[in-house]
């Protein structure tokens, strides 16, 4: 781990400190940490230096809209590749929210995002995108349980760049 000093004027240590506490940090060096990695990643995605990405879509929309939660499954069986798991809920009686969580390539993921969020009846999208390094080449772990033959298991390994 590599130490480096600031220096930093009252008013700015002085609210620094402030957000210190309000976001519960145990210590100066971790807010600074978070606040690197939050800078570094959105500066990778900005300028196209994070072709790979893990990501949460979240959006609320109406289920009354004629056939509209048809056409978001749909949406996500046709991206299957980015998709690696949605979470629905229901707000109220015309209102649900969903969050799908999305891994692969960062112009794949915002392409399908966009789609979701330009299908009409949904509303209040919000896409939260981390670089990540993913092994595009598929790992195979063998597993054996005690109850039976092994098989064998092929996943992704994804990773936060920063």
């Amino acid at each position: 781990m590599e130490r480096f000093t600031i220096s930093l004027d009252a008013k700015l240590a002085t609210a620094f400190d402030q957000l210190i506490r309000d976001k519960r940090y145990l210590s100066r060096s971790e807010a600074v940490r978070d606040l690197l990695r939050q800078h570094l990643g959105e500066h990778q995605l900005a300028h196209d230096e994070a072709p790979y990405c893990i990501a949460a879509l979240s959006y609320i929309f109406n289920h009354h809209e004629r056939e509209l939660a048809e056409r978001l499954t749909a949406l996500q069986h046709e991206h299957h590749d980015l998709t690696v798991s949605t979470m629905h809920a229901h707000l109220d009686h015309d209102n649900c929210m969903e969050t799908v969580i999305l891994r692969g390539p960062t112009a794949a993921v915002r392409e399908f995002a966009n789609a979701i969020q330009a299908e009409r009846g949904v509303r209040h999208g919000l896409l939260n995108l981390v670089p990540a390094d993913i092994d595009a080449a598929r790992r195979h772990h063998h597993h054996t349980h005690q109850e039976g033959p092994g098989y064998t298991y092929v996943h992704v390994h994804s990773k936060p760049r920063t």
